[in-house]
C-alpha cells in the first residue's frame, strides 16, 4: 500500500537547520559548476570546450531528497546515485575537493580525472554512480546482501529517475531485493521529466511507489519537494531497513530548475516560466523563518561557509595537474603484476 507523507511539526529545529545547511552546500556548489562550465565555452556553445569538456547534469532544486534521506546515513552506509549526482555525493560526505578535481578532469579527482561527473567513486564513504540509466539498483542490491551476511545494521540507498523507473534493472532489483529481504531503500526522484519525455506519456501509474506492492514492500510518495517531508519518509525506512525488516520504496516528487543537460534550451517544457516560483531553498528559508529558526545573519554565514567549501574546492581542482597522455590506459586495464 503507498502511504503520502505530510511533513511533522516536531522535527528538531538543529536538525532543520543541517537540512537548510546540506540544501545551501548543494546548490552553491552546483551554481559555482554552472559558472565554471561555461566560463570558456564560446562563441557560442561548444559542448566540447573548455575546462569541463562534455555534458553536465545539474541537480539545482533536488536538493531536498539528497537532504532528507541522507541525513539518516553515516559513511558506513552505501549510496548508489543516478547521472545527476552532486546532491547526493555532498550530502552523503563525498570528498568535495577530489570529487571536484574529478569533474575538471584532474589527476587528483577520485578516479584520477579518468570517470568525470557521471562517474563518481568514493569508497571511504561508499559512494557511487553511473551514466547508464538504473544502473545504480543492481549493485546496491550486492551491497545490501554483503551488510546483510556479515550481520551488521548497514544499509544501502539505490537512487533514480522516475524514468528508469521503466527499466529492466529497476523491477529486477525490486523482486529480488524483496526476495532476499535485503536491507535497501530505493529512492525515485520525480522531477517529472525524462530528459524531454514527460512521466504522463511514459510511465502507466501516477505514483512509482504503488508499484512497490507488486513486490510486497512498503511504498511511500512525498509531494511538494518537502524537505521535512523527506526526512520524516526517509528515517522510517532507513530505520525499518536497519531493523533487518527488509526493502522499501520511496518516491519523491521533486523539482529539475535548469535543463536535462547543460545547453538544453528546454523548449519541450510549458511549466519552465514558473519554475524559479518553486524553488525549494527560498521556500524552506520562509519557513524556517516563519517558524524562528533563521534569521538574516544566520543565512548569511550558511551561504558565505557554503561558498567558502565550494570555491576552495574549485581551486583545488584548478590547481591539480591534468592526467599524462601517455599514462591514459592506467587504471583502466589490469597491468602486469597486479593479479
Amino acid at each position: 500500500m503507498t502511504t503520502t507523507v505530510t511533513p511533522q511539526q516536531g522535527l528538531d529545529p538543529a536538525v532543520r537547520l543541517d537540512l537548510y545547511r546540506t540544501m545551501v552546500l548543494v546548490r552553491t556548489y552546483e551554481m559555482a559548476i554552472l559558472r565554471e562550465y561555461h566560463a570558456d565555452k564560446g562563441p557560442g556553445f561548444d559542448i566540447g570546450k573548455g575546462l569541463i569538456p562534455g555534458e553536465m547534469h545539474l541537480a539545482a532544486g533536488q536538493e531536498p531528497v539528497a537532504a532528507g534521506v541522507c541525513a539518516h546515513l553515516t559513511g558506513d552506509d552505501a549510496v548508489t546515485a543516478t547521472h545527476r549526482p552532486h546532491h547526493f555525493a555532498i550530502a552523503h560526505g563525498v570528498d568535495l575537493e577530489r570529487m571536484t578535481a574529478e569533474i575538471f578532469g584532474r589527476e587528483t579527482g577520485l578516479g584520477r580525472g579518468r570517470g568525470g561527473h557521471m562517474h563518481l567513486f568514493d569508497p571511504d564513504v561508499h559512494f557511487s554512480c553511473s551514466g547508464i540509466i538504473a544502473e545504480g539498483y543492481p549493485p546496491a542490491l550486492g551491497q545490501a546482501f554483503a551488510f546483510k551476511r556479515r550481520g551488521t545494521d548497514r544499509i544501502a540507498v539505490a537512487v533514480t529517475g522516475e524514468g528508469a523507473s521503466n527499466q529492466g534493472a529497476f523491477h529486477e532489483s525490486l523482486n529480488l531485493a524483496a526476495l532476499w529481504d535485503l536491507p535497501v531503500v530505493f529512492v525515485v526522484e520525480d522531477n517529472k521529466w525524462g530528459i524531454s519525455v514527460p512521466r504522463s506519456a511514459s510511465t502507466s501509474v501516477p505514483s512509482n511507489a504503488d508499484r512497490a506492492a507488486a513486490y510486497g514492500i512498503p511504498g511511500v510518495r512525498v509531494e511538494g519537494n518537502d524537505v521535512d517531508a523527506v526526512h520524516e519518509a526517509a528515517g522510517e525506512l532507513v530505520a525499518r531497513a536497519r531493523r533487518g525488516e527488509g526493502p522499501s520504496l520511496l518516491e519523491v516528487e521533486t523539482l529539475r530548475l535548469l535543463g536535462h543537460f547543460e545547453g538544453d534550451a528546454q523548449g519541450y517544457r510549458p511549466e519552465l516560466a514558473d519554475v524559479e516560483g518553486e524553488d525549494p531553498i527560498p521556500r524552506y528559508e520562509a519557513r524556517l523563518t516563519e517558524a524562528g529558526l533563521l534569521d538574516g545573519a544566520t543565512r548569511e554565514q550558511v551561504a558565505a561557509e557554503a561558498t567558502a567549501r565550494v570555491e576552495a574546492a574549485i581551486a583545488f581542482a584548478k590547481d591539480s595537474p591534468l592526467p599524462d597522455p601517455a599514462q591514459a590506459t592506467r587504471y583502466v586495464f589490469a597491468e602486469e603484476g597486479s593479479r
